[in-house]
Order: structure tokens, then C-alpha cells, then sequence
């Protein structure tokens, strides 16, 4: 459950900061390899090739992080070899119970 609200918060962190910065690595070069053909059509008021981006780099960088996440948690959370002490024999409640018969 920690590992998808990781996701979520890197996920919009990213998306934000593509949406300032277009330019931001791999989202347009995906999409330039993708669409190929430049357009200046808005989606919610932002160009499209921008938001296709954002959300490339949202994703990305999102699954980036969540494994980075998902791999420290796990050696953090590694158990440490513990040693059980050994528990003694309990002596019978009567010691000489065994000569009776």
C-alpha cells in the first residue's frame, strides 16, 4: 500500500514539473518517436505533445522510484538471524516416579 502512494506522490511530483519544463527527458523524445507529427491542439488548456509528455514522465520516473522504494523497504525490513535459546528438559514431578511402576 506504501509502494502506490509512492507511486501516486512521485507520479504527480513529475507530471507537475514536465508541465513547467517540456523538455524534460524521455517523456518527449517518446513522443516525438510515437506521434512524429507536431501539433498545438489544448487539452485542458495545455498543448497536447506537453501533456502527453507529462504524463510519460509521470509514469516513468514513477515506477523508477517505486522499485528504488520497493528495494530499500525490503532490506530494510530484512529479519536479522536470531539465535532461540534452547529450553531444558522438564524433570518429572515426582523423581522417582519411574521405579514405582
Amino acid at each position: 500500500m506504501k509502494g502506490a502512494i509512492v507511486f501516486i506522490a512521485a507520479f504527480l511530483l513529475f507530471l507537475v514539473i514536465t508541465l513547467g519544463y517540456a523538455s524534460l527527458p524521455p517523456g518527449r523524445q517518446i513522443y516525438d518517436a510515437i506521434a512524429g507529427v507536431e501539433t498545438d491542439y489544448p487539452v485542458l488548456g495545455i498543448p497536447a505533445p506537453t501533456l502527453v509528455a507529462a504524463v510519460f514522465n509521470g509514469v516513468i520516473y514513477g515506477i523508477i522510484i517505486w522499485v528504488v522504494y520497493s528495494v530499500v523497504e525490503r532490506i530494510i525490513k530484512k529479519p536479522a538471524k536470531t539465535m532461540t535459546p534452547q529450553t531444558q528438559p522438564t524433570p518429572p514431578a515426582y523423581p522417582c516416579s519411574h521405579l514405582l511402576g
